[in-house]
């Protein structure tokens, strides 16, 4: 005697059905909504950034032409300080304490044993805070241009290019951090001494093109010295030297072979 099996159909979601959401996808979206309920960073982030440059433009010299600055005016050049400025904030001060806060309490250790890899949540991270960076860059450029008359990027792709490799190394800088600190606090200790050390790289009390010659031959060295350099080199109209941009590189490379070697999810 044979018994009929009946098999149900398999069932396909109808076009209005909504779509289940990756892992990933949902710990970006999570992670974006509890970034956007930080006023703190946000505006570090996003509005210091701009206002600095609004404030700087009080300054009556700083918007009439220089002859030692080859005609430009000093509010020219702290548009691209206050990107880096942005930059800095967001991978080395927001970024690191946020990852080694998770890390110490343990979350980064239960998310292996879910579906959600921890590698999720440093991916998402690393895009949230690089996407800020360049949210940041495009409301200062705006700023620079309506309130100042500061002129747009003559060179615009190898501005976004050396734009890029500035946001990479930050980055990494920021995931180096983690990967070096146990604690948030630690974090937030060593993150606060870089971004000192940084900010003065990057030209933000001096720009790097004013500093005595030797000065800026030891900056422009640094991530963000190389970076101040090839994002003014853009903007006049010239494609950012070779060596700046390699150095962006370099430092990319190094300091993320250095994270993805040292960092602990535990």
């Amino acid at each position: 005697m044979q018994t009929e099996t009946t098999t149900a159909p398999a069932t396909t979601p109808g076009p209005g059905a909504p779509r289940r959401r990756g892992p990933a996808t949902a710990v970006l979206i999570a992670e974006t909504r509890l970034f956007l309920r930080e006023p703190g960073s946000l505006f570090w982030v996003f509005v210091f950034p701009s206002l600095l440059l609004v404030i700087l433009g009080f300054v009556p010299a700083f918007k009439e032409a220089q002859d030692d600055l080859g005609g430009r005016r000093v509010i020219d050049l702290y548009v691209p300080i206050s990107i880096l400025l942005a930059m800095i904030t967001a991978a080395i001060q927001a970024m690191p304490p946020v990852l080694t806060a998770y890390r110490e309490r343990g979350i980064l250790r239960r998310m292996s044993t879910t579906p959600v890899r921890p590698s999720a949540l440093l991916t998402a991270q690393i895009v949230l805070h690089g996407a800020a960076c360049l949210g940041s860059a495009l409301l200062v450029t705006v700023v620079g241009r309506t309130a100042y008359g500061v002129a747009l990027p003559e060179q615009l792709p190898g501005y976004l290019l050396a734009l890029l490799l500035a946001v990479a190394a930050a980055l990494s800088l920021g995931a180096t951090i983690c990967a070096l600190t146990r604690t948030a606090k630690a974090a937030t200790a060593v993150g606060s001494g870089a971004y000192l050390v940084m900010m003065f790289t990057a030209g933000v009390w001096l720009p790097v093109q004013a500093m005595p010659h030797i000065l800026r031959r030891i900056v422009e060295i640094t991530p963000f010295g190389a970076a101040s350099q090839a994002l003014e080199q853009a903007a006049s109209g010239s494609w950012p030297g070779w060596i700046h941009l390699g150095i962006l590189a370099l430092w990319t490379a190094v300091l993320g072979i250095a994270a993805s070697r040292l960092f602990r999810w535990q």
